[in-house]
């Protein structure tokens, strides 16, 4: 396996923190009229942004794809399935104390009048549906295939992504985009599949052959099948498409690559991006002589932590950056933003307090 420090796969704790960063970043600088393009999510074309939260599914499914075989040596595959389980309820009430649900009531007439099945079809179409949530939901619906070969995680992960296509044909991209869900909505998870299952992939990669120039030769080469296919995905809806990082000129369809509606060719191609930026921490980090940056190494080890704080830091600090401030202004907000969520994480990790579920 690759080199590991304190049994640690070093490069994972560095990809994950470097994914965390750049959470921080393009969560903060999102909405200011001066930040580049590149920074903000759009939702008809793949930015920079973009490519964050896939990179959080593919350090899921590497993680999950190490411990969930440990556990089944060590406890069987009850007991296994059990603490994958648990650990996804949890994540799911999370996300629910965090995100809420749609709508609300003011009065018991009200609540009354709107009776269980408004409440259904009203409470749970949009807000209750990010990062945490879709996590929990695309963990518990690869469980029957994450301990399996290759052949079967692929396939997997093409049958998911047909069956996202042909729901979105049917009724829900169009769904989708009217209400508008977020990150993909209900059916999310589908899509979220692909980036956690190639994180998989990548785990069996660096257990078989280490941290030498083949595996990493070998993850560049499916990055460049993945964006490629995404590409080639995206171009469907009318050749050639705008290719990423790029506006796109002609309307949105469930072949755009689109981080609202969740889409297929946008969540391939942001599979095979995060496998070329693990690559180039693998080779940076996993090697005699490797470097580790304590900054990413606080980031990366406390990741839950920092997801759940960075919003309350946000809500302290943007209250007096306003929206229209020029550049120079905004870059010290986020440089105050950033600065206290690195002392919150290095504080834990110095108290040893590691949040995990």
């Amino acid at each position: 396996m690759g080199a590991a420090r304190r049994g640690r796969i070093v490069s994972l704790d560095q990809f994950r923190g470097y994914t965390v960063a750049g959470m921080l970043l393009v969560n903060f600088l999102g909405g200011y009229a001066a930040v580049p393009a590149v920074l903000k999510h759009h939702n008809t074309y793949c930015s920079y942004a973009d490519t964050i939260m896939p990179q959080f599914f593919f350090a899921v499914g590497f993680a999950y794809r190490l411990t969930f075989l440990r556990r089944l040596e060590t406890l069987g595959s009850t007991a296994a399935t059990v603490a994958v389980l648990r650990r996804c309820a949890g994540l799911a009430l999370l996300g629910f104390a965090i995100y809420h649900l749609d709508g609300g009531v003011k009065t018991w007439s009200e609540l009354r009048t709107l009776g269980l099945h408004g409440f259904l079809a009203t409470a749970f179409r949009r807000n209750l549906f990010q990062t945490l949530v879709h996590i929990a939901l695309a963990t518990v619906w690869v469980l029957p295939v994450i301990a399996r070969g290759q052949t079967a995680r692929v396939a997997f992960a093409i049958g998911s992504a047909g069956l996202h296509l042909a729901l979105s044909s049917w009724f829900y991209f169009a769904w989708a985009w009217k209400t508008p869900v977020i990150d993909g909505g209900p059916l999310g998870f589908l899509s979220w599949s692909i980036p956690l299952l190639v994180g998989s992939l990548a785990y069996d990669a660096v257990v078989r052959e280490g941290d030498g120039r083949r595996v990493v030769f070998r993850l560049l080469g499916w990055s460049a099948f993945l964006m490629a296919a995404g590409y080639g995905l995206s171009c469907a809806g009318g050749f050639p498409a705008a290719p990423p990082l790029c506006s796109p000129e002609r309307p949105v369809d469930l072949w755009t690559m689109s981080q609202r509606a969740g889409s297929v060719s946008y969540l391939t191609f942001a599979a095979g991006f995060s496998l070329a930026v693990y690559a180039f921490f693998l080779v940076l980090c996993d090697r005699p002589g490797g470097r580790e940056l304590g900054l990413w190494r606080v980031f990366g080890r406390n990741a839950l932590a920092a997801y759940v704080l960075h919003d309350l830091v946000a809500g302290a600090v943007k209250p007096y950056v306003p929206k229209d401030a020029p550049g120079w202004y905004v870059a010290i907000g986020f440089g105050v933003f950033f600065a206290i969520n690195y002392l919150f994480m290095r504080g834990l990790e110095k108290s040893g307090v590691f949040l995990k579920l």
